[in-house]
């Protein structure tokens, strides 16, 4: 059982979630029918690579940690958004262009949406196993997901940093998207830590209004 609580759920097994098996077929449909012919394979293999890893490592660890379905539907929105990212690059992402166009912006801002997103979709994620693994509360338990989101952004930028300089002046230019923006970095971490911060303050008023945590359900609540 849940360290947290004796009787919250630690969340359904893989073989027994209708729900986790639904989202993990239609990203594995999304994500293969979009692998086919990016726009650029060398730049989608670097933008897979981090997600290579998260996937590897949610499938390593389903046996000593399962997250409830709240975060792992957070979790796969984020991933359809990547995806298309990584095969249009960022950069040059249809909608992002017609919005461009459409609204006289100077850059397509497709990459800045899903830095947003990372930080609106992984917050409460990030907060369930702060809960339930770190058992860590109170204030903390709001600030250890924060620092994690702006350490991930933060080492995303240099992975990107070091991709445009050691790996293709070129590729690594497509794989920054910076767009022309010196303060590309420091606005992307920007909107992933405010994206936190509304996932944060969302998860409270639910917590406030309903009396549990969104990742425990009205049917576990004390």
């Amino acid at each position: 059982m849940d360290g947290l609580h004796p009787h919250l759920p630690v969340g359904v097994p893989f073989r027994r979630n209708r729900t986790l098996q639904g989202l993990l077929g239609v990203y594995l449909l999304f994500w293969g029918a979009l692998a086919i012919a990016p726009v650029s394979r060398e730049t989608w293999l670097l933008e897979n690579l981090l997600v290579f890893a998260l996937v590897g490592a949610l499938a390593a660890t389903h046996r000593r940690f399962v997250f409830s379905n709240a975060s792992y539907t957070l979790i796969f929105a984020f991933l359809m958004l990547h995806a298309v990212g990584s095969h249009y690059t960022y950069s040059a992402v249809p909608a992002g262009e017609w919005l461009k166009e459409a609204a006289g912006l100077g850059r397509n801002h497709y990459d800045r949406f899903v830095h947003f997103a990372f930080g609106l979709l992984f917050g409460y994620p990030l907060r369930e196993l702060t809960l339930r693994v770190g058992h860590v509360h109170g204030g903390w338990s709001y600030v250890v997901p924060v620092l994690a989101v702006l350490a991930t952004s933060s080492f995303y930028e240099i992975i990107e940093s070091w991709a445009a300089r050691l790996v293709d002046p070129e590729l690594g230019i497509s794989f920054v998207g910076a767009q022309g923006d010196i303060w590309d970095g420091q606005k992307d971490m920007t909107l992933a830590l405010v994206g936190c911060l509304i996932a944060l303050a969302a998860g409270e008023r639910h917590r406030r209004r309903k009396g549990h945590e969104l990742y425990v359900g009205p049917e576990h609540a004390p």
